[in-house]
């Protein structure tokens, strides 16, 4: 019985140490009025206040504001005319409920579901899946290749699966690109590669997906950052590169703002900020390996999905406010992705939006997906799956319910196929076939 208490509570006291930064941090549901005051709390952003998902006049924002800095912003929310409403008076109690809930999920399954696959209970750390994706190169060597594409800025392996019935020797058949965690916070997006995996692999009920269509997924895209959510800092969002500040008191980049699409025009030129875009583009090796795969393949990718959370929406380029020649064809097909999504979601979760960036959200340069379509791949989006909406004592904003893990994954699968079908019917259309 000792041990047990001991072991209890030496594994609180090893969460609070690694999230100690959060303590008395709080979370604020803020509305505003107009576009002004969506500006100035945009210009709060800083190491201290972390925007979790920006305000518009039609739609709440989340605000993450250290303990330290909670009177300020408050002050300067009331003398701009603010409204605000805290949602939790300090995150790190969510952070405890998260790890609590995943670890007893984790326990149950042993990490493997009954078909082999990785479980979807929980949210399976970096080791667990570079593992996995191994273990599948091995274990179906005719449809699975694992391709060990470089060394994160860390030294970590970045590897990605290329998914074929033709072991990519079919040049009329389209390559779906599908990645997750580009940015390390959005845990669940990575359930949304898992379960594609899965669906291409192990479980295959549509033999059409793989038959007529190429696969590359790239699970873990940002290695650093998400090994540093678990073990340091729950809401880290950029990679954890060096030598960008003095005595490097800032670390990371914001890899989706580091790709060489109007670079450096609609981000932070500040190394504290979570929006910096580097030294330049494709300065940072994870980025680097994207692009390498692009140049690699990128007559053939048709589709090119890059996921995150959060915010049920399916956004298109390009973040400066221009459009793509074909942005109507490149909005029907988001619309029939959202549509497939929604038809399947749960009731309490919002439908999807679909639109441009910069209409939807805000400015945004240097991203992943605009890259895609700047390099004329014809569909190329962000998906941000939806939030944890804070119902009772469920989680908040990026944190994950483990009774949404597999969900997640289902929903989103269910916008892939519609687009990857959609996709398949264009290339034919396109070249005759």
């Amino acid at each position: 019985m000792f041990r047990e208490i001991l072991f209890v509570c030496l594994s609180v006291y090893l969460v609070l140490a690694k999230h100690e930064e959060y303590d008395g941090s709080a979370l604020y549901e803020v509305k505003v009025q107009n576009i002004q005051q969506a500006k100035i709390l945009r210009e709060m952003e800083s190491q201290f206040v972390d925007v979790w998902s920006d305000a518009f006049p039609n739609r709440p924002g989340q605000v993450l504001v250290n303990k330290n800095m909670r009177k300020m912003f408050q002050e300067a929310l009331t003398s701009a005319g603010i409204e605000y409403t805290v949602l939790s008076d300090n995150i790190l109690e969510q952070i405890l409920l998260e790890e609590k809930l995943l670890a007893s999920s984790k326990g149950r399954s042993n990490n493997r579901n009954p078909r082999g696959g990785l479980s979807f209970d929980t949210i399976h750390e970096y080791d667990v899946v570079m593992d996995y994706i191994t273990e599948l190169g091995e274990r179906y060597p005719d449809t699975v290749t694992v391709v060990d594409a470089g060394r994160s800025f860390e030294g970590r392996a970045i590897k990605y699966l290329k998914i074929s019935s033709t072991n990519f020797q079919n040049q009329n058949k389209p390559i779906v690109y599908l990645e997750s965690l580009l940015h390390a916070r959005e845990w669940v997006t990575l359930p949304a590669t898992l379960y594609a995996i899965e669906k291409l692999v192990i479980d295959v009920t549509e033999q059409d997906l793989i038959g007529d269509i190429d696969w590359i997924i790239n699970p873990i895209a940002n290695p650093d950052g998400y090994v540093h959510t678990h073990q340091s800092a729950r809401f880290w969002r950029k990679n954890r590169a060096t030598g960008y500040s003095v005595g490097d008191l800032c670390v990371g980049v914001d890899l989706n703002r580091n790709f060489d699409i109007f670079w450096s025009t609609a981000s932070s030129n500040n190394a504290c900020s979570d929006t910096f875009h580097g030294r330049g583009p494709f300065s940072e090796p994870e980025t680097a390996i994207i692009r390498d795969i692009i140049n690699e393949y990128g007559n053939r990718i048709e589709l090119f999905l890059d996921i995150h959370s959060f915010g049920s929406m399916i956004l298109y380029g390009y973040g400066n406010g221009q459009f793509p020649a074909n942005s109507l064809a490149i909005h029907v097909a988001g619309v029939n992705m959202a549509q497939a999504i929604d038809a399947v979601k749960l009731p309490q979760k919002p439908n999807y939006i679909v639109g441009n960036v910069f209409l939807v959200l805000y400015a945004a340069s240097g991203s992943a997906s605009d890259y895609g379509t700047g390099m004329g791949i014809p569909y190329s989006y962000t998906y941000e799956l939806p939030a944890s909406l804070g119902n009772g004592n469920s989680l908040l904003g990026f944190m994950v319910n483990t009774d949404f893990i597999e969900q997640a994954g289902y929903e989103t699968w269910e916008g892939i196929k519609n687009g990857a079908r959609h996709a398949l019917d264009n290339w034919r259309r396109t070249r005759n076939m």
